[in-house]
């Protein structure tokens, strides 16, 4: 890739909550998985597992309990990333890597995704907990619908000079 193809890669990921009724196949099910385990992990612990979401039935209800999470009933896949608090004190950082390499491949995919953030509000941990069966010693860091996207979306640049300090703040 050039360097003006690895930016336009990123920013052409957008988050997407539009989606067609064309399922996500196994084979980019399984690339969307590998990515994901790939992130980088504090002491390479890789505190994380995952729940995947295919059926109709339950992606309608997290998309009645989560506050934001009314794609969910377009989507045709969606994953919780979750983190075992017991095994690192970095599952947070850690899962927020697995987020955005979901996010990245499904992008690398032709798919469409969007976080959706659980942690660290109790009602939406509690919501999803218990739509899932998510034991409680585990942590749900975000819900991630994907599916293919209802419409193309152009890539854009966030930079801001402004944040940018350099050797001191």
């Amino acid at each position: 890739m050039t360097k003006e193809e690895v930016l336009n890669f990123i920013t052409s990921r957008r988050s997407i909550r539009n989606f067609t009724s064309e399922p996500v196949s196994e084979e980019d099910l399984m690339i969307i998985l590998k990515s994901a385990m790939a992130a980088p992990s504090a002491r390479n612990v890789q505190p994380w597992s995952f729940v995947v979401v295919q059926e109709r039935k339950t992606l309608d209800r997290l998309a009645e309990v989560h506050p934001y999470g009314k794609m969910l009933a377009e989507a045709t896949l969606a994953i919780a990333v979750i983190g075992d608090s017991e095994k690192s004190d970095y599952w947070a950082q850690d899962c927020s890597a697995v987020t955005q390499n979901i996010l990245l491949s499904a992008r690398g995919l032709g798919l469409g995704s969007v976080w959706l953030g659980v942690h660290p509000k109790p009602d939406r941990i509690k919501a999803v907990r218990d739509t899932l069966g998510i034991p409680e010693n585990m942590q749900i860091l975000s819900l991630v619908p994907i599916g293919h996207p209802a419409k193309n979306i152009t890539a854009r640049t966030q930079y801001d000079e402004a944040k940018v300090h350099r050797e001191k703040w």
